[in-house]
């Protein structure tokens, strides 16, 4: 079984800091969070921006100062949110993607998202996927419903996605798949040969189906941005412990942890730094 890759999500767009006094909102805070996860196991880093009022941003200016300071700090894999938050617009959304990261999310389909709707229709779809493709940033293909992973393959008959595809299974968001087993196994089973997976199960759903994710040979993602707690009623003290958890769990049962050389090398990405004269 290859190696397990971790992202870290240290803040969405939703989280605040009534609900966690520990969420980190500045970029210097999500990039020391980022570090922290990092130094634990964390290979990819899944960001997402808040502005000075602590709201969500796809401001790239924001963006660039958040991946300054990770880069500054380690090589973990950069890969930004083109979901945003709901209701923003694709032009919004699409801002991070002007700095050509290494990673960034590709959601292919609309979804109830609590009370609101996360839209995105297949012409928004078509534009992300064709922008990622231009700036040649590796598409992670967030997958909400079922549905939605024949979405993706639209893209590739459509030339606007290439195989291997990765996939990451968000799951317990009210509106979207529940965060049942059973619910992973068929996604797992949806899948097209040759993909690879992570799965992000929300709130109460992180731990079992990170769990499952170990064992099934896929990866999984952890994160303020999905689960506050380390368990029930008790908040979770950083982002990094919600990984050192994972990291445990995976050399429980034997599974290798990727750096994030490996974690490049299984996602068929080039390091940046060593791309530089």
């Amino acid at each position: 079984m290859e190696p397990l890759i971790i992202t870290v999500a240290p803040v969405g767009a939703e989280a605040t800091r009534a609900q966690h006094p520990a969420l980190p909102l500045t970029p210097a805070e999500i990039a020391l969070a980022v570090y922290e996860a990092y130094r634990e196991g964390a290979s990819i880093a899944h960001l997402h921006a808040r502005d000075v009022n602590g709201d969500a941003t796809q401001d790239a200016r924001v963006y660039a100062e958040i991946i300054g300071e990770v880069t500054a700090r380690c090589d973990i894999i950069i890969q930004v949110s083109t979901g945003g938050a709901v209701g923003m617009t694709r032009q919004e959304r699409a801002g991070p993607l002007a700095l050509r990261p290494e990673m960034a999310t590709l959601t292919t389909g609309t979804v109830n998202f609590g009370d609101g709707v996360f839209y995105n229709a297949g012409q928004d779809i078509q534009f992300f996927a064709t922008e990622m493709g231009r700036l040649g940033i590796k598409p992670e293909i967030e997958i909400f419903e079922v549905g939605m992973i024949d979405n993706a393959m639209r893209l590739v008959r459509d030339g606007l996605l290439s195989r291997p595809l990765h996939f990451d299974f968000v799951m317990g968001v009210p509106g979207g798949i529940g965060g049942s087993p059973a619910h992973l196994l068929h996604l797992i089973h949806s899948l097209p040969p040759q993909s690879s997976w992570t799965v992000a199960g929300i709130g109460r759903h992180e731990l079992p189906l990170g769990a499952m994710a170990v064992i099934l040979g896929g990866h999984v993602r952890v994160g303020f941005e999905d689960n506050l707690y380390y368990s029930r009623g008790v908040l979770a003290a950083s982002n990094a412990q919600l990984v050192a958890r994972i990291v445990r769990i995976a050399r429980e049962l034997g599974r290798p942890v990727a750096g994030p050389a490996q974690a490049r090398a299984i996602l068929g990405l080039k390091n940046p730094q060593q791309e530089k004269p």
